[in-house]
Parts: C-alpha cells; structure tokens; sequence
C-alpha cells in the first residue's frame, strides 16, 4: 500500500504525544538510554506544518546492543527497519501504513544525531527560516499527494542548505 503525503498545521497536541512515548521508552530502554529528544518538524511551532509523525531521536550508550531490544520494542508497536540508509543507526517505525511515530536511535556522540539537534535548534531559533519551510512542505504535499519518496526527494536540497546554515551557527554546540 502506497503511502499518502499527509500535511497537517501544527497541533500542540504533538508534544503530549512525544512526552507520553518518551515515557514508554525510558521504561523500554531504561539503562541504554542516555538522551531522548523530540525532533522533527512536529517538535518545532514554527514551522506550522508537518506530517502528523513524531519523529523521536534516542541516545544510546552502545547502538550494538539496540538489536537486542528489537522484541520488546516490536510488542510496543515499533516496527524494526535496521540502519534504513544511515550508517550506525537503528530506525523505527510505529502504526504500520497510517504511520505515528519514527524513532532514530543512535550511540550517543554521533555525527547524525548531531545534525538532527541543530537543525531543529537552528529552525527554533530562526522562525522566519522555520516558516519558509513550512510553507514548502505544503506546496510539495500538493505536488507529490501519493509518493512520499518523492516529496521527501524535493525537500533535501531544501534541508542540506539549512543544515549547513544550523552546522555554521551551531558549531559544536548541543543544548540537550
């Protein structure tokens, strides 16, 4: 079944959503766990738009031991997808076609997580570069309605430029 390029305004109801399933996985990962942070354009008002998916970035003490929780995380309703085209980290998925959540794990340090927390510090703390991305979210969900892949291809270039501009400002620092 081919998924749809769902566009949603933002709901504050999102962070609740992130806090509860937060809880579910420090009690799933418990001692594994370092960090655990909301990212994604769910996690950012500015942004206005997003695809109704909370988007969940984990920090681990040792990514190989992740495989290992694979059962316990499957029996709460994640679906384990490997590396899924990121080196060193395990991916996620929750709600099978009408997906609810995707959970990006990585040990802690990694240059990936890195790049996720400041592109949504960056976007914070730059609204006007938040909205922009907003409103081409929207315009690429009317364009691609049935092809995810490709709605998600039209974005990158979008997202590097942003990304390079988080990396400039940022530095090496992360606010946890």
């Amino acid at each position: 079944m081919k998924r749809l390029t769902v566009i949603e305004p933002y709901d504050p109801n999102w962070s609740l959503l992130y806090a509860a399933e937060e809880r579910l996985l420090r009690s799933l990962l418990g001692q594994e766990l370092t960090a655990i942070h909301h990212i994604g354009s769910t996690s950012v008002p500015a942004i206005g738009f997003a695809k109704p998916i909370i988007d969940i970035l984990a920090e681990v003490k040792d990514i190989t031991f992740i495989d290992l929780y694979d059962e316990e995380l499957s029996l709460n309703g994640y679906t384990a997808r490997g590396e899924n085209g990121i080196a060193g980290r395990r991916y996620f998925t929750k709600g099978g076609a009408d997906r609810s959540h995707h959970l990006h794990i990585f040990q802690t340090g990694d240059m990936h997580a890195r790049n996720h927390l400041l592109f949504k510090q960056y976007l914070t703390a730059h609204p006007e570069e938040a909205d922009a991305y907003g409103k081409l979210k929207l315009e690429l969900a009317e364009k691609y309605p049935d092809d995810v892949k490709q709605y998600q291809e039209a974005k990158e270039s979008f997202t590097a430029k942003i990304l390079d501009r988080a990396i400039a400002w940022g530095g090496n620092r992360i606010d946890h």
